[in-house]
């Protein structure tokens, strides 16, 4: 017995070494899977037939140049095995993809939010509502859904998927398993907004540079300001954290910040405290809910154009970062850290505060500078984010379920 559960645990552990280069590479030859597992030829061809057989992995050729020669054979994710269904909620926009399981984008639509106040039941309804609306534009069936993958800022729950704390709602906290259970058999998982940049970050480090990716901190720019810690493992896994940077202490009984506290960081480099410092509104003015771009947009431009107050209020949030950056790094390791969200239109303004609260540090002071990178594309990074972490989790499920039918099959059988 010991044997048997032995052997059918390697060979779940394979699987899912298979599904992971698949994921990680798009579609593969058996020898390119071989090279990258560092399974043998033999066990890829067991692994392969099986997941072809199951309809979880599709065949293909692909010609060879010039039309000479036998054409190649290419294994990949069978595309209607499944959906993921994909939610991103923003400060002014609730955003719904579809994906199949292959990993390709179907179908996409953004919902405008409200800004004039948040109630967390209507607002759980109005996911409810979006998710509806995104199978039956697709007229993709429920239980075709292997996942509802949600992310948002602020605090979530490390093991259930319940907000616990957001810029949007404040206190009221969602549990979206619960809002959903009633339309959907899906498994429904929530992350972090920032964690999820984090971690598409790492995928990226690690397929570029392998061994040498040790870590890196990714700092979102914003209406919220939040931050995620990836770290290599060492194994060809990543650890996540994410911190709850924006709402740590940078000036104590300082100014009041939308989480009901004063002085966090973000009361100081957020949208709304740039605009509050800009027009010189007292520090306890409460912060207001939203901040169009395009005031900060209007202030930025008459920084540039030598307006010392606005200037000013782009350079206090920048030593706001700074400060907080350097904590971060006193309490881990020197790392690069990469800037991300809409805030870093404004970079320009906010980079020497944030390197003059960097270099305030005992260990930046020893170590040197960290290696500060921008990063356009915040939205394309938490999509990303969003696959990995999802396709993970499913990939590993079909593996176990697999598992699972094949010993039903077995005991039926004896």
């Amino acid at each position: 017995m010991l044997g048997k559960s032995s052997t059918e645990l390697v060979r779940q552990r394979n699987s899912a070494l298979v599904l992971k280069a698949l994921r990680r590479h798009g579609s593969l030859a058996h020898t390119e899977i071989s090279d990258y597992t560092r399974l043998s030829s033999a066990t890829v061809s067991v692994i392969t037939n099986d997941l072809e057989r199951a309809q979880i992995l599709s065949k293909s050729e692909q010609i060879a140049g010039a039309g000479r020669g036998r054409p190649r054979v290419l294994f990949s994710q069978r595309r209607d095995c499944g959906y993921l269904a994909v939610v991103v909620i923003s400060s002014d926009v609730v955003q719904y993809s579809l994906v199949d399981y292959a990993g390709t984008l179907l179908d996409r639509f953004n919902e405008a939010r409200s800004q004039k106040g948040a109630d967390a039941t209507v607002f759980a309804t109005a996911i409810a509502e979006g998710l509806r609306r995104l199978a039956t534009r697709s007229q993709i069936a429920p239980d075709r859904m292997f996942m509802i993958s949600i992310s948002s800022k602020g605090v979530v729950d490390g093991t259930e998927p319940i907000l616990r704390w957001s810029p949007i709602l404040g206190r009221e906290q969602i549990d979206f398993a619960e809002v959903l259970k009633a339309d959907w058999p899906s498994k429904v998982i929530l992350g972090n907004e920032t964690l999820l940049v984090a971690a598409a970050l790492g995928e990226r480090e690690e397929t570029g540079n392998g061994k040498d990716f040790r870590a890196l901190a990714a700092l979102s720019l914003g209406h919220s300001i939040g931050l995620g810690i990836v770290r290599s493992t060492g194994t060809g896994e990543h650890e996540l954290t994410a911190p709850n940077f924006g709402h740590t202490l940078h000036v104590a009984n300082g100014g009041l910040c939308r989480c009901g506290s004063l002085g966090c960081v973000e009361a100081y480099a957020g949208f709304y405290a740039i605009l509050r410092a800009a027009f010189g509104v007292p520090l306890d003015t409460i912060p207001a809910a939203f901040v169009p771009v395009a005031e900060l947009d209007k202030i930025a431009a008459s920084a540039r154009q030598g307006n010392r107050r606005n200037g000013l209020a782009f350079r206090q949030a920048g030593l706001a970062l700074g400060n907080g950056l350097s904590r971060v790094l006193s309490l881990n390791e020197l790392m690069p850290i990469v800037l991300t969200g809409p805030g870093i239109r404004y970079y320009d303004l906010l980079r020497e505060g944030v390197e003059e609260g960097l270099a305030q540090s005992h260990v930046v002071r020893m170590e040197g500078m960290p290696e500060l990178r921008v990063v356009a594309d915040e939205e394309a990074l938490v999509f990303e984010g969003h696959l990995n972490r999802a396709f993970t989790i499913i990939d590993n499920e079909i593996v176990l379920s697999r598992a699972a039918a094949a010993a039903e099959m077995h005991h039926r059988a004896g």
